[in-house]
């Protein structure tokens, strides 16, 4: 297979830029992009570390961010699995980058900056949800902003294909695959139950 090594070769094989896809990057959180923003409940978090690359889903029931200020965004780690693998990363190395989806919205929204940590109890309690509070929560320096094109979405069919998950293996099964005496129905059908009193 033959690989493409430099941006030089790379860049012979493509045309200039839509100059609009270049003029549309913003430094700061308009008030446009920050209704976009604040109708997301669902955001993909990529951060780099020293073992490598890490991409995590994080949702919650409404604003997934709260943007405190056009520069500013505050995504709280709410309870998961404690692998802490995008935690560990921004400790390390503070480049982060975010891709916002809301439903049935063709377009999504990418921000590229940098993140800190902080267990700063105020920050913490502001976020309170039934009692519960995130152990940490991520604050975000926005340095680009700008939608993406909706030629992938529309690609896919995300929000006009019907529901697909008969076709792919659930999660039981992918434990069951290395872990013999394991129960996958049991688990798969169970948790939704599990999850309720740990969403928070």
């Amino acid at each position: 297979m033959q690989t493409i090594n430099s941006t030089a070769e790379l860049e012979e094989l493509y045309d200039a830029a839509v100059p609009a896809s270049v003029a549309k990057v913003l430094d700061k959180v308009s008030p446009l992009y920050r209704q976009w923003i604040d109708a997301s409940r669902f955001v993909v978090l990529s951060t780099v570390g020293p073992e490598g690359t890490d991409g995590s889903p994080r949702g919650d029931k409404g604003p997934v961010v709260r943007v405190v200020d056009d520069e500013t965004l505050w995504l709280p780690d709410w309870q998961g699995n404690n692998r802490i693998d995008s935690l560990r990363n921004i400790v390390r190395d503070g480049r982060v980058s975010l891709m916002f989806m809301v439903p049935g919205c063709k377009n999504v929204v990418r921000i590229n900056g940098s993140a800190v940590l902080t267990a700063d109890a105020d920050i913490k309690v502001s976020f309170e949800r039934n009692g519960k509070y995130p152990k940490t929560v991520i604050v975000i320096s926005v340095e680009e902003i700008y939608f993406q094109c909706a030629k992938a979405l529309m690609r896919s069919r995300l929000w006009e294909a019907d529901d697909e998950s008969e076709r792919v293996p659930s999660a039981g099964q992918f434990i069951k695959a290395i872990t013999d005496d394991f129960d996958a129905n049991a688990y798969d059908t169970g948790y939704a139950d599990y999850a309720k009193k740990r969403m928070w």
